[in-house]
């Protein structure tokens, strides 16, 4: 708290700045690729509207919950704070299964080759990494789970594990958007700014993450 308020007004204010656009970027891509994939149009038509449901708007407001300087809960206690994350992580991760299921189903039913695009690729490990990033979270909540362990110290693993995964979440958004069913609906100036949702979440997710635990190696030193 002495550390936020010793911080000049400008960074503080430029990181709510962000916070806020963050989540208003987030919010618009899903409804955007929701609008564009229309699901239950197709059946690969929920593919894309149930990954981005999960990477760009589960995965990027479960994180945002503890930001301090944008959180929509940021009033609550800590202990709710960490409900309403573990809900969300918990939606991402059902989104995230539910859309590799239906498109590698989709691809066996028209005799397509599984995983050969590196979106593909990228996709597929992603949604394995968040599935282990959920599961290794359980000490969190169950800390008789990790004897021997602080709770201090699964936080800190947490919390870097977890920006890895959101980035490469953000990563597979990002080579989505370079896929054949994105570019032939989407182009010119209008792909560019799509491309900029989760570039610039990541970006601010990044800088959250950094900036907390740079915050508590301060206090600590």
């Amino acid at each position: 708290m002495l550390l936020s308020e010793s911080e000049p007004r400008l960074f503080r204010f430029s990181r709510l700045l962000f916070g806020l656009f963050t989540h208003l970027l987030c919010a618009a891509f899903t409804v955007f690729v929701a609008i564009l994939a229309k699901p239950g149009s197709s059946l690969f038509s929920w593919h894309p509207f149930l990954m981005t449901l999960a990477f760009s708007f589960f995965m990027t407001e479960a994180i945002l919950v503890f930001s301090p300087h944008s959180s929509p809960v940021g009033k609550l206690k800590h202990q709710v704070k960490s409900r309403l994350h573990w809900i969300l992580q918990c939606s991402c991760v059902s989104c995230a299964l539910v859309g590799l299921g239906i498109i590698f189903y989709n691809k066996h039913v028209n005799g397509k080759p599984h995983f050969s695009t590196w979106h593909g690729l990228m996709g597929v490990v992603t949604v394995c990494v968040v599935v282990l990033q959920s599961v290794a979270a359980l000490p969190l909540i169950y800390h008789k789970l990790a004897k021997g362990w602080s709770l201090a110290k699964l936080k800190r693993y947490h919390a870097a594990a977890g920006l890895v995964t959101y980035l490469l979440a953000s990563a597979s958004l990002l080579l989505g958007t370079c896929s054949a069913w994105f570019t032939s609906s989407v182009g010119g100036n209008a792909w560019y700014v799509t491309v900029l949702c989760p570039a610039i979440s990541a970006l601010t997710i990044m800088s959250q993450v950094t900036n907390a635990y740079m915050a508590k190696k301060r206090l600590q030193s």
